[in-house]
């Protein structure tokens, strides 16, 4: 079985103050470093050295992943790679939603007053992120193999887009990620690419094993874990 464990990234400056980041390149707050702390602790202690780390190129991933990287033996890599990265917000970028509506205030109307898709300038659309999560995922069924382990850093909505797209949904599910929650899906490789009803079926091949499991940080919330 190949092993992910999907991890969001700690608290940043960004975070603290409500702005919508996208690529904007935010650094960990004070809480965040201490967040990223305990997740590496917790990470080097229940769970086997991983084969590689990726994690996206932005500050808040990037820092968070170097913490992790500091309790890891010398020869474990870290690769941070682009398609990683939160998507993008466009005009928004760097904004809190108060300031948005202040320079924006048609567009904030027309997102805060209906459900269907509208497009924010410079954004990008949730085609083109689904298409660098595939992208991603096909590279990584294609570079690795059973047996290995990988731990990948990410951002809040780029992981929604990437669990779904893992778990063969077109849809984008909205789902609770905190800081540093930790995602733990393992795949039969040798099987990934079968078509038949009956291997889609068997459940023993594709495995969740923790949904937003943040048991390492003081006074979290319950989460789904292998332990339920």
């Amino acid at each position: 079985m190949l092993t992910l464990l999907f991890i969001r990234h700690a608290e940043s400056v960004g975070n603290q103050q409500h702005r919508m980041q996208g690529h904007a390149d935010y650094e960990l707050s004070e809480q965040g470093w201490k967040q990223a702390e305990c997740l590496a602790q917790r990470l080097t202690v229940e769970f086997c050295v991983p084969t590689c780390v990726y994690s996206s190129p932005i500050r808040r991933a990037k820092q968070t992943a170097q913490v992790i990287l500091q309790h890891l033996p010398s020869q474990v890599s870290l690769a941070y790679d682009d398609r990683l990265k939160e998507c993008d917000q466009g005009i928004f970028e760097g904004l809190t939603w108060l300031e948005a509506s202040k320079l924006y205030p048609e567009l904030c109307n027309k997102l805060e007053t209906t459900m269907e898709w509208i497009p924010v300038p410079e954004a990008e659309t949730p085609s083109e992120v689904r298409h660098r999560v595939h992208s991603w995922l096909k590279d990584i069924f294609t570079n690795h193999q059973g047996g290995h382990s990988l731990w990948i850093v990410a951002h809040q909505w780029l992981l929604c887009n990437l669990i779904s797209a893992l778990l063969g949904s077109d849809r984008t599910w909205q789902m609770p990620i905190d800081h540093t929650g930790i995602f733990e899906f393992s795949v039969d490789l040798d099987r990934w690419t079968h078509l038949d009803v009956e291997t889609f079926s068997n459940s023993n091949l594709w495995q969740i094993h923790r949904f937003n499991d943040v048991q390492h940080l003081p006074s979290s919330p319950l989460s789904l874990s292998s332990q339920m």
